[in-house]
């Protein structure tokens, strides 16, 4: 089962009361144990996975009435990163073995990827990203060690965060997949601030090491028009091309950030200034 989310527009966007935020943008439950969640949606055709094994290997599904392909990589990419437990991803025959944090990348072509857990009871949690990919690259796993790491913010701002870059034009090489995770530091709550936009390209954030008894506010909207939700640990959020992504925490946090579209230019933003924001 896939769930479809449709593109929205900035003047859709603007007469939407909570609730409907909360259905067009956010992934309440993308982690569900011995199941495989999906949600496909129609901003550059992005789907966003979460795949948790117990008791027996899971397959990554077709989903042939959103793909109409004989398998779910025949045109698109794909790319992993390992929330849980130690687990591993066999691809085509080739097994890869996962720990917490590491990444794993599979390209077009790739018939069959099956997902494992070395134990039920502490089970793997595998995030995914899949966009449409019209070249074959070659699968490669990558560790924390392997990740381009970039230290930004400072705790005056309370935005003190490591940026480790997996997929990316330096690193893994993709289509147009951009893939990585954030790291906020102890004290620290605010990630992509000041925020920015970049037309070229959509993401989804999903959120995770954040405190069960904590929240994130996650904003989004045009600079002028910026509103929010309130979001949970091990939950997802689509945020359009037109719309700024950034959010304010309880609590410091960590959150995988994956964009596709135009490009691949982690850098290519287009930044607004604090002042401007409404």
């Amino acid at each position: 089962m896939i769930q479809t989310r449709f593109a929205t527009s900035p003047n859709e966007f603007k007469t939407f009361d909570t609730k409907q935020i909360r259905e067009q943008y956010l992934i309440p439950e993308v982690m569900k144990k011995g199941e495989v969640t999906a949600v496909y949606s129609l901003h550059d055709r992005m789907i966003a996975m979460g795949v948790v094994p117990t008791n027996k290997a899971l397959q990554l599904p077709v989903f042939e009435e959103m793909t109409k392909a004989d398998f779910f990589l025949e045109r698109r990419e794909l790319g992993i990163l390992n929330v849980g437990a130690k687990g591993s991803v066999t691809v085509d025959g080739e097994t890869f073995t996962l720990e917490n944090k590491e990444c794993l990348y599979v390209g077009k072509g790739k018939k069959k990827v099956a997902f494992s857990s070395d134990s039920a009871d502490n089970p793997a949690e595998f995030y995914i990203n899949s966009c449409p990919a019209h070249k074959e690259y070659p699968t490669v796993k990558a560790t924390l060690s392997d990740a381009n790491k970039v230290e930004l913010g400072s705790p005056d701002n309370c935005n003190e965060r490591v940026i480790y870059q997996f997929i990316h034009e330096g690193g893994i090489q993709s289509c147009q997949l951009v893939m990585g995770f954030t790291t906020l530091s102890k004290g620290s709550i605010w990630n992509t601030f000041p925020p920015h936009t970049h037309l070229r390209r959509m993401e989804v954030y999903f959120y995770f090491e954040l405190p069960e008894d904590q929240i994130v506010m996650h904003f989004m909207g045009e600079p002028q028009q910026t509103r929010h939700l309130s979001i949970s640990n091990k939950q997802a959020v689509i945020s359009p091309e037109w719309s700024i992504h950034a959010g304010a925490g309880t609590s410091n946090y960590s959150f995988i950030w994956s964009m596709a579209g135009e490009n691949k230019a982690f850098t290519d933003m287009d930044g607004q200034a604090l002042n401007q924001l409404r």
